[in-house]
């Protein structure tokens, strides 16, 4: 499998464009990623994780308003985003209505919510700036399964990559997830950023 150095970042760009799908580092864990305005790239996504095709995937922004374009922000969630994005954080967000429409939900509650996160480094928002949208980006191993923590592990669990980028992780654990689609929010998973930090920004 190919593997390519982040200043090959207009190949990679050109590689998610065509509807592929790469494996990149982010500052958790390493990520697979495809655009979002493209059911061919999310059905090879599908196949590449073994995953359900009725669950969304998380995805990630390069700002704000790409939030805004896919997810409702009220006053607490704009709070958390300006508190720690880019960050080792996932918000749950009640997803507009249009987002990824081609996506079979099934009638899943899971259809009306969409997780975000926002680009931690200048090669992934170079990456999304050049695709001209957000991408869908999950975790680097079939569903399920541990997540890879290196190329090699990438390369013989998901052998149909359309290439790989090099690259270190920072944290080496998945990021925090915080649901805020309800009244209060709620950690749906720990991570680097505590329940405690979530709070004390929150009552701000």
């Amino acid at each position: 499998m190919k593997r390519y150095k982040q200043s090959d970042v207009g190949i990679v760009i050109n590689i998610l464009k065509n509807d592929g799908v790469v494996s990149v580092p982010t500052d958790t864990v390493y990520g697979i990623c495809a655009r979002v305005h493209s059911s061919k790239a999310f059905n090879k996504l599908v196949e590449v994780k073994n995953r359900p095709s009725n669950k969304n995937f998380p995805v990630m922004c390069s700002d704000i308003e790409q939030i805004k374009s896919i997810g409702i922000v009220d006053e607490k969630v704009e709070k958390l985003i300006h508190a720690f994005m880019p960050g080792p954080i996932t918000l749950v967000l009640r997803k507009k209505t249009e987002a990824f429409g081609y996506i079979n939900n099934g009638g899943l509650r899971e259809s009306d919510e969409v997780a975000v996160r926002m680009a931690p480094s200048s090669f992934l928002k170079e990456v999304i700036a050049g695709v001209g949208s957000p991408l869908f980006m999950t975790s680097a191993n079939k569903s399920g399964m541990d997540v890879c923590k290196s190329l090699d592990d990438i390369e013989r669990m998901c052998p149909d990559l359309d290439g790989m980028v090099e690259g270190d992780v920072s944290f080496g654990a998945a990021s925090t997830i915080v649901d805020c689609t309800g009244e209060e929010i709620k950690i749906q998973r720990d991570g680097p950023i505590s329940k405690e930090q979530v709070m004390e920004v929150i009552k701000r």
